[in-house]
């Protein structure tokens, strides 16, 4: 039989928690795999990061036992989402600061796709965090993402924190993914503020805390879409300058 050798060439192996090299997977595996991260991201999208593996499994119509060989931890699991959604806000990042020569409009852009993209129910509670003195992080930390998380238990915010018990090539990339979104967003703040079309006082950290609210998970599509476009209108407009009086 004949296999493509796209299927191949993006294969990822079962997650290495540390960072190691991977291997091909069988057409069917990498199927698989792609149904487990596609499933993970509407189930923390929708429930947060404390949602747990028997969810991710339900949704993408797979024994558990099959996520877990592919994610040998949950951790694992949450970091490779978090990480791709990272990279993710990245590319809009750029994508927007390349292509609008007007500094609002490449803020703004960056923040109606990144929010329509749903990625700002996916962001790392570290790149959040990055930035914040302790007050500020404790204020943003009971806000996002847990406020999707209704029922949070002790165990289940224990949980989440075992995400940053990182070694070291993870915690570098994860680091450096950060990093660069951090870089290209401050980027965007920068413009826009220096044109005097941003408020002097708003931040990279406000930026992105817009772009984990501006995303209400809501069950019907077209009402979801609604509001989040009403709630981001709303937002933005707090955001722009205004002239002194």
């Amino acid at each position: 039989m004949h296999i493509q050798g796209s299927h191949w060439s993006t294969a990822v192996a079962s997650a290495d928690a540390n960072g190691g090299r991977s291997t091909p997977l069988r057409v069917d595996a990498q199927r698989n795999l792609e149904h487990v991260l596609r499933a993970a991201r509407e189930v923390f999208g929708e429930l947060g990061y404390g949602a747990p593996m028997e969810d991710v499994a339900r949704r993408a119509r797979v024994g558990v036992g099959t996520v877990y060989r592919r994610f040998p931890s949950k951790d694992v699991l949450v970091r490779r989402i978090a990480e791709e959604e990272t990279a993710r806000l990245t590319e809009q990042a750029r994508t927007a600061l390349g292509q609008e020569d007007e500094p609002w409009s490449a803020l703004s852009r960056f923040l109606r796709t990144s929010v329509a993209s749903g990625a700002g129910r996916l962001l790392p509670p570290q790149v959040l965090r990055v930035g914040v003195d302790v007050e500020a992080e404790e204020q943003i930390e009971a806000r996002v993402p847990q406020q999707r998380q209704p029922g949070v238990t002790g165990g289940q915010l224990h949980e989440l924190r075992l995400v940053e018990q990182r070694s070291a090539p993870v915690a570098e990339r994860e680091d450096s993914g950060a990093a660069a979104l951090l870089e290209v967003v401050g980027r965007l703040v920068d413009r826009a503020r220096a044109a005097g079309q941003l408020r002097a006082d708003v931040t990279v950290a406000d930026v992105l805390l817009v772009i984990a609210t501006a995303a209400p998970s809501l069950p019907d599509a077209v009402q979801q879409a609604a509001a989040s476009s009403r709630l981001l209108d709303i937002l933005l407009e707090g955001l722009r300058s205004r002239p002194s009086e």
